[in-house]
């Protein structure tokens, strides 16, 4: 009985094509295409990435996708409960490397860090003690009063009446009010002209935007990335996995688990 991949070599055989007219049609490498005519799984890498590859290479030749995903599933071996769910590395479609994974900082970075950290609160705890120490007290009263004035009659113990209006006015002295500093408006981005991609799985992805390359690579599940232009394409190796929010408005996963799909958006509002 033939097994999966000799049934993918014979089709492709039958229609007169080759393994590099393939992979330019369905923009998988041609690699990727002989391990499945070879049944050589572990060249490709995670099942997940299998599996996409064998149901876009089974419905480019006519070969029943849900048959060659269950028969491709009945060959491989029993896993381990404990290990079913480990994700291992796989290779992109574009052949690239996930990016290596950031180094811890250096405790000399960290120590600087402290310092400056240190030094800032030291300068404003001065300059509150400084603006608290300098300000006036807020009912400060002037008062002036003019002194009584002898009798001319030379009696030491008889004093004329202080005249109306002797006193003088009150001056009160209040701390002008410093106005509170406003705060630069946020400029809002407006949604038009935008593209923002969601990774609910783990996922190959590639984005052009505006006919350049913006992004390409493996990324897991949380990653969020936001383009601005005119287009945008993507590619996306988990097209399950992959939700695509066009300015603003949602327009959900790019396709079933496992599938390879590419598409174009626009991006400009008339």
């Amino acid at each position: 009985m033939a097994g999966l991949g000799d049934e993918f070599r014979a089709a492709r055989e039958a229609r007169h094509l080759s393994l590099s007219d393939v992979s330019e049609q369905l923009h998988i490498r041609s690699l990727y295409l002989q391990s499945i005519e070879r049944e050589e799984w572990g060249s490709i890498g995670a099942a997940v990435y299998v599996r996409g590859f064998i149901r876009a290479y089974a419905r480019f030749l006519g070969i029943d996708p849900e048959r060659a995903i269950a028969e491709f599933n009945a060959s491989r071996p029993a896993v381990d409960p404990a290990t079913r769910y480990a994700v291992s590395p796989a290779p992109s479609p574009a052949g690239l490397r996930a990016p290596a994974a950031a180094s811890r900082p250096s405790p000399w970075l960290m120590i600087a860090a402290l310092v400056a950290l240190g030094l800032v609160a030291f300068v404003g705890y001065n300059y509150f003690e400084v603006q608290t120490n300098n300000r006036p007290a807020p009912n400060a009263v002037a008062t002036a009063t003019s002194a009584p004035a002898l009798a001319e009659n030379g009696s030491d113990d008889q004093a004329s009446p202080t005249p109306a209006g002797s006193l003088a006015p009150s001056l009160a002295v209040t701390p002008a009010a410093v106005p509170s500093p406003t705060p630069a408006p946020t400029p809002t981005l407006a949604p038009s002209r935008t593209i923002e991609v969601r990774l609910t799985d783990r996922s190959w992805l590639r984005v052009d935007v505006d006919g350049a390359k913006a992004l390409e690579g493996i990324f897991p599940a949380g990653t969020r990335k936001e383009f601005h232009g005119r287009s945008a394409y993507v590619r996306a190796g988990n097209a399950g996995g992959v939700v695509v929010v066009v300015n603003g408005k949602d327009e959900g996963t790019m396709g079933h688990s496992g599938d390879v799909v590419e598409r174009t958006f626009a991006l400009a509002q008339e």
